[in-house]
């Protein structure tokens, strides 16, 4: 406001000098007729006196002529400075500063002109999102001027890959993005355009003494239409290569893909999944269930597993293959698992003393290094004995910080918590890990188990475990006892415990307290405060067959 205030002072004072100097020039040219043959008559030829008011007019005049001049003059640098700041300011806003490329405000603009360029041709467009996989590790590691200086370089070989009519752009970050034309039906062109470029930029960066090494990942859009549907905006096509590029993400990167719908579909679901776990924490959606394990030897029932179970009103029973790794990426994992491990200790102090709890543990919790002190304090709050309580951790844990999870076990045992090693015979655990490792006691993993029921054969490897827990003197659990079968097979190996849809489906808390009812196995009433607020971390589906767990692939 204040900038246009000061421009039209500045053009109305212009205006006013230009009215001035025109009057001056007429009266100069007026004046002059008389006063300058009189002047120079006086000076030169000892004529009369030239007339003193028409002298002083005139000089007047010349004077205002020349300062209208000198304005004039001002005005043209003005005016240039001006063009010049206007340049600037455009290519500011048009331009990234560091890559000398668009930018995510001018792409829509470019790309939208590209299109209807490419649709008078009689051609569509193709529009790709690339990432950068891992780039902040790369600034973390080489410092942001390294950073900076391979995005440039990556815009170069990019640059020098497409061709002249391509428009490409640093969208922010380590995001580019290039709009290509191309005949309709020729997606092998936009194909083969983008493996040049995943192969240019995984050539090594030689960066003062230093060789950085990066892969790209890539999303496609396109706005030739698919199933009936035509895309109408530049802002579609890139919400849709944003899609893509997730998916490629997701399935590891260094990759591209082309747009589906149904990727629109899954993204859709996936924010509906994490609204919903959300309000699901808050309104007590999150239930704990409890699945037996029983002693092959005696027969008996000597524990139980916790898993966990979302009863969304709006999506009906959820399965925690579904939402345990969603909720782990938007870091509600920690508030989920604390909420149901608090309900879990409250429903297990109801049962015999010596019926055990088993609660499966995330990965992304044992990064936490209070973990072990946050679940002390909850068995502490609950008055929950811990030598009744065992966690489980898969081998995929041991990989990521061995010397913390030592730690967190040791300082858990020595609290009397008992920790499994889960799924074992599906990771890469070591015989040193499992010697040095103060672990209780190793679970088999189910789909290790379900072998069974294919013939004696298939028993080599749970006898090699078998053989191994013995040596090493940790007893074994194995997972997924489906049928009788397995289970006669299971019993000829010894002293094991098992759990599985054999003995029945996981239970809600009430069924369990029926059931141990009936068996004479409670030892208090039920908890007044048992039931309500949030829940829950899980460890299997409820689908027909036996669940995996979900906290790793």
């Amino acid at each position: 406001m204040a900038g246009n205030s000061k421009r039209l002072l500045n053009a109305e004072r212009d205006l006013i000098v230009l009215i001035v100097v025109f009057a001056a020039i007429v009266m100069f040219v007026a004046i002059g007729g008389v006063a300058v043959p009189r002047a120079i008559s006086a000076l030169f030829f000892a004529g009369d006196r030239a007339d003193n008011l028409l002298t002083s007019a005139l000089l007047l005049n010349i004077a205002l002529i020349i300062f209208g001049w000198r304005r004039y003059r001002e005005l043209e640098v003005e005016i240039d400075e001006r063009k010049r700041a206007e340049e600037q300011a455009r290519l500011l806003a048009e331009l990234d500063p560091l890559t000398g490329c668009l930018n995510r405000r001018s792409m829509a603009t470019a790309t939208e002109n590209l299109r209807a360029k490419a649709h008078a041709r009689g051609q569509v467009v193709a529009y790709c999102l690339i990432d950068v996989d891992h780039f902040k590790q790369i600034n973390d590691v080489y410092g942001h001027l390294a950073g900076d200086n391979a995005l440039v370089e990556l815009c170069r070989r990019f640059t020098k890959v497409l061709p002249k009519d391509a428009c490409l752009a640093r969208l922010g970050g380590d995001e580019f993005a290039f709009v290509v034309a191309y005949d309709r039906g020729k997606h092998e062109r936009i194909d083969d355009l983008v493996i040049r470029l995943f192969e240019a930029a995984s050539l090594p960066f030689q960066l003062d003494r230093v060789t950085i090494e990066a892969t790209i990942c890539a999303g496609v859009a396109t706005d030739e239409p698919q199933t009936g549907e035509e895309v109408h905006s530049a802002e579609t096509l890139m919400h849709r290569a944003d899609m893509a590029m997730y998916e490629a993400k997701k399935q590891g990167r260094n990759r591209y893909f082309w747009f589906e719908p149904s990727m629109e579909s899954e993204l859709r679901f996936r924010n509906d999944l994490e609204i919903g776990i959300r309000r699901g924490l808050h309104n007590g959606e999150f239930e704990p269930y409890y699945e037996q394990q029983i002693d092959l030897e005696t027969g008996k029932l000597v524990g139980f597993e916790m898993l966990a179970r979302w009863r969304s009103p709006q999506l009906g029973l959820v399965s925690p293959e579904v939402f345990i790794p969603v909720a782990e990426e938007i870091g509600l994992i920690h508030e989920l698992s604390e909420h149901l491990m608090q309900r879990a200790f409250v429903d297990a102090r109801e049962w015999d003393d010596a019926l055990t709890l088993s609660i499966n543990i995330s990965p992304v919790q044992l990064r936490d290094p209070w973990f072990s002190q946050k679940l002390l304090k909850m068995l502490v709050a609950a008055k929950f004995p811990p030598h009744r309580l065992e966690i489980e951790i898969t081998e995929s844990c041991l990989h990521e910080n061995v010397g913390m999870v030592r730690s967190m076990i040791t300082s858990l045992r020595n609290q009397g918590v008992k920790v499994s090693l889960d799924d074992f015979g599906t990771g890469y655990s070591s015989f040193e890990q499992l010697r040095t490792l103060p672990f209780d006691r190793l679970k088999i993993d189910h789909s290790l188990v379900s072998e069974l029921r294919e013939g004696d054969g298939s028993s080599r490897i749970i006898d090699a475990i078998v053989s191994l827990g013995r040596g090493l003197n940790l007893p074994i659990t194995a997972e997924g006892v489906e049928d009788e079968k397995i289970l006669a097979a299971l019993k000829g190996m010894g002293g094991l415990k098992a759990q599985g849809y054999v003995y029945g489906r996981p239970e809600t808390a009430d069924q369990v307290r029926e059931r141990l009812r009936l068996a004479g196995l409670l030892s208090a009433p039920a908890h007044p405060l048992r039931g309500s607020g949030p829940a829950a971390v899980a460890t299997k589906s409820e689908e027909p067959a036996q669940p995996r767990r979900m906290f790793h692939p």
